[in-house]
């Protein structure tokens, strides 16, 4: 093995230490920011101790080092050296398949995993933890390769191995939702309907059902079991404790960038009024240097870079700047920062854009939404204040679509016949979504479903479910996943957008009107059933906005029969998209800037809203014993009447503190 550069005085120094001497040796050194030094120690001692019985923890610690400073060629030949000397080593196997599927050797990565659980018959708690690792990184990296079924198995073993795993029982629903495997939740012996339930993230939940209390409910638990209680979280705030002139706003978010969500905002920074506020930009994001991301960083009048922050770092960051307004743009989503939120980095915090629903923390202050997607009834399903902007999605006008535009036959969709499209997700696609197209196809001849194509199977387990209910299985039609300016040119070969219920489209949505194509949606309860209604009336046709799942299969059937009130919904579009509500951003960032006020001046008056998060956990263990799968909550007609005798049955048992089950909601 090559040689650490030597320093002048640790690598003597390494050769007569002890291994936890210079474990030690080298954590005080890495603690100091002395990293070449820690690489030299070790280095030093390994070529001093070739034949130490310790000798494979010390080339597994190297590894680590090597690893961090990104030398993963000598760290996986560390890491194979150890695994020599000692082939029941399991760590030196879990990482030398981390090493591996870095370096682009997936079938090499998958079979030093495979080794691990292979080798570990012993049952202890060491065991336990080596396996279930071993088994999460086995389908963490199937997963990244297509191959869901295979992952869904790892994931199931790790669970009944530990049933406690809330991020595995996460990845395994999500994988699920993903995969259109229904019913989605599928207790065993080892791991029950509850836990899995509890195990739900905020957003899979969102895709789960339309129960707008359930999904407060659980959120609520999120913020108290993967936030946690934060330590140091902040009660003063200097900088912003005044203001002097322009408010000072800061936008959080990892999607500045070609990401849904960056697409949505790219207008924004730009057409804020410089004499009102002033905009900080915090990216947390990965690395990207894509044409929207440099947009973003020339738009904001400061950009930070937060994504290596700790989240203590990431908080003191946004308070010296002296925010007065920290938008959190991601919630709960991927690569959110929501402990760094938790520690209260400027005095009012909102809840915008970027996750749909409420986060039912005790530190977010505002949601910003808008009349459709929270009519004043719905506000009992928040913990935050609601304000409202005229359309809550802001949109990009400069989009960029591809100019060449293919044909229907090069699309792989018949020249005749009605082309029903859904661009959403496969996880955003449920049984009674899926179940409602299909008699929809069914009254509709030569009509055809246009959907994004899935992973592993996904496509042929649809294919197979229309079979089984007597649907040409030809009839669906997978479009593959294309850049952003290529996908929006296909659009127009569609004749209309169906919406997905509960969770249903939203940028998507946007990307289909702007296209000219029609989109019709179900307003269910929850938020992220209702963005698709709001963006479609504010695109000027709120007569595809439909109040029940009966009214949206006979409107989009009698609009499949009627090829000529389409091209008058296409037609109104077009006429529209100039003047239109969804589309008028510049009256968007005004009136947000409007919202900002009144916020400050709330803040000002000692008016600052407290989250209301009593009784959550009560409604909580109500809703996780309910089979979402086998009723659809979202058609219930009197749903404030069903929750409310769920919960005075429990209020019998255990009283409620506050009036949460007095339900008046509709």
């Amino acid at each position: 093995m090559p040689k650490e550069p030597a320093s002048a005085a640790t690598p003597v120094a390494g050769r007569g230490l002890g291994v936890m001497e210079l474990i030690r040796a080298a954590e005080t050194l890495k603690r100091s920011g002395q990293t070449a030094a820690v690489g030299a120690l070790y280095g030093s001692w390994i070529d001093a101790n070739p034949e130490d019985p310790l000798l494979h923890a010390v080339l597994f610690n190297f590894a680590v080092t090597l690893s961090d400073d990104g030398d993963f060629e000598r760290a996986r030949e560390c890491l194979e050296r150890a695994i020599a000397r000692a082939p029941d080593f399991m760590p030196a196997h879990i990482n030398l398949g981390r090493i591996l599927e870095r370096q682009g050797a997936i079938g090499a990565a998958v079979t030093q995993w495979s080794q691990v659980v292979a080798k570990l018959a012993a049952i202890d708690g060491t065991a336990i933890s080596h396996k279930t690792t071993a088994l999460n990184q086995i389908a963490r990296t199937l997963e990244a390769a297509g191959r869901d079924e295979a992952a869904e198995e790892m994931l199931r073993q790790s669970l009944d191995i530990d049933p406690h795993q809330r991020e595995v029982a996460q990845h395994l629903t999500a994988l699920r939702q993903r995969a259109c495997e229904w019913p989605v939740i599928v207790p065993t012996e080892r791991v029950s309907r509850r836990r899995l339930m509890l195990g739900l993230s905020p957003l899979s939940a969102a895709a789960h059902s339309d129960d707008p209390m359930f999904q407060l409910a659980l959120a609520h638990h999120y913020a108290a079991v993967d936030v946690g209680l934060p330590v140091g979280a902040m009660t003063s705030w200097p900088r912003a404790a005044s203001r002097e002139g322009r408010l000072r706003i800061g936008y959080l978010s990892s999607d500045l960038r070609e990401h849904a969500v960056g697409h949505l905002m790219a207008e924004v920074f730009g057409l804020h009024d410089r004499s009102r506020v002033e905009v900080f930009a915090y990216y947390c994001g990965p690395k990207a240097a894509d044409p929207l991301h440099l947009a973003y960083r020339a738009a904001a009048d400061h950009w930070r870079e937060v994504t290596d922050l700790d989240d203590a770092s990431l908080a003191r960051t946004i308070a010296d700047d002296g925010v007065h307004i920290l938008v959190d743009v991601n919630g709960y989503t991927r690569e959110g920062r929501t402990k760094a939120v938790a520690l209260r980095p400027a005095p009012i915090i909102v809840n915008w854009l970027g996750y749909p629903g409420t986060l039912a923390s005790p530190h977010h202050h505002y949601i910003v939404a808008d009349e459709r997607i929270i009519p004043p009834d719905h506000e009992i399903f928040y913990s935050e204040k609601v304000l409202r902007l005229p359309c809550y999605q802001p949109n990009n006008r400069d989009r960029v679509v591809a100019p060449e535009r293919p044909s229907r036959a090069e699309a792989g969709l018949p020249e005749n016949g009605v082309v029903f499209c859904s661009f959403n997700g496969t996880h955003k696609i449920t049984r009674f979504t899926f179940e409602r197209w299909l008699e929809v196809l069914m009254r509709v001849p030569g009509g055809v479903l246009w959907l994004l194509g899935g992973a592993d199977g996904t496509d042929d387990r649809l294919r197979a479910h229309a079979a089984a209910r007597g649907i040409d299985p030809q009839r669906l039609i997978f479009a593959p996943k294309l850049a952003n300016p290529q996908h929006l040119a296909r659009y127009p070969l569609a004749d209309l957008f169906l919406d997905n219920t509960p969770y249903g489209a939203h940028t998507t949505a946007s990307d289909a009107l702007w296209s000219g194509v029609p989109v019709l949606t179900w307003a269910g309860r929850c938020f992220a059933a209702r963005v698709c209604g709001s963006l479609v009336a504010a695109a000027g046709l709120p007569e595809l906005v439909v109040d029940s799942p009966a009214d949206y299969v006979e409107t989009a059937v009698a609009l499949g029969r009627d090829p000529a009130r389409l091209a008058g919904l296409r037609a109104k579009l077009a006429a529209n998209r100039a003047e239109c509500t969804l589309f008028d951003v510049p009256l968007l960032v005004d009136r947000l800037e409007g919202l900002y006020e009144e916020m400050w001046a709330d803040l000002v008056n000692d008016r600052l809203p407290r989250p209301d998060l009593a009784d959550l956990d009560a409604c909580l263990e109500v809703a996780v014993d309910f089979d979402h799968e086998a009723i659809e909550v979202g058609a219930i007609a009197d749903y404030a009447g069903w929750w409310r005798e769920r919960l005075l049955a429990r209020h019998r048992l255990r009283p409620l503190s506050g009036d949460r089950f007095l339900l008046s909601a509709s």
